[in-house]
């Protein structure tokens, strides 16, 4: 079977996967996606990986089109995606609505997930957070960094210690089994990040991956976005 190649950040994972089928029923293609974090992703383009669509923040593609490793013109956002907290299915999550709370719920946490503090959007944003509320020295040794979100949150669902909570974007808790959403950041901390498409300077399928961008942007794909926990951006 031909297949589309696809660098992803994890927050689009949910999405791509869930309209995979309908792409193959379209085109008579699977999708090979990678999904990790967006440095990562990034640095795999630049390497060469086979790429003919890649997903990441849309100031990295923004990056990517003035270098002319994606199409210029090419590029759709798919929404804007907010970072949240995370518990166990069946754990109450802790108030999480102002920054005193927060700050609290990671003092009081046995441990706490999130993704790689410098390739992932959402772990860079977190450390800073912590930082910022003054906590990052106090739960140090209780901190568990993963290479990604996903992978974050699968050892968040596993994790035996009551109390464990986890940080990445809405949409990877959205899709990872055995956690729940909690709450987003408070506004004060705040992050909504926009994930767009393009198509790779570099692909061998271009009209191809421009198909699987238009079914990603599409109308009929919005419920499906919404319920992975894109935002529309405003108009």
């Amino acid at each position: 079977m031909s297949t589309l190649h696809l660098l992803s950040g994890g927050a689009a994972k949910g999405l791509v996967t869930a309209l995979q089928a309908r792409f193959l029923a379209q085109t008579g293609l699977a999708i090979a996606g990678r999904f990790d974090a967006v440095g990562l992703m990034k640095d795999q383009l630049l390497a060469g990986s086979p790429c003919d669509v890649v997903i990441l923040t849309d100031a990295l593609i923004t990056q990517l089109t003035e270098s002319c490793d994606v199409t210029a013109g090419s590029a759709r956002a798919l929404g804007i995606v907010k970072t949240g907290i995370a518990v166990r299915d069946g754990a109450t999550p802790p108030p999480l609505a102002t920054v005193a709370q927060l700050r609290h719920a990671l003092l009081s946490a046995t441990a706490i997930y999130f993704p790689d503090p410098v390739k992932a959007t959402a772990g860079i944003h977190f450390m800073k957070v912590m930082q910022l509320l003054g906590v990052a020295g106090d739960v140090a040794g209780r901190l568990r960094p993963h290479p990604n979100g996903a992978a974050a949150m699968h050892a968040l669902a596993q994790a035996e210690q009551p109390g464990a909570i986890g940080c990445t974007q809405a949409t990877e808790i959205i899709f990872a089994p055995g956690v729940q959403l909690a709450a987003a950041l408070p506004k004060e901390f705040e992050l909504a990040t926009v994930y767009t498409a393009a198509v790779s300077s570099r692909a061998t399928q271009p009209r191809e991956a421009a198909a699987l961008i238009e079914l990603l942007t599409s109308e009929e794909a919005a419920g499906l976005r919404s319920a992975g926990g894109f935002e529309p951006l405003p108009k």
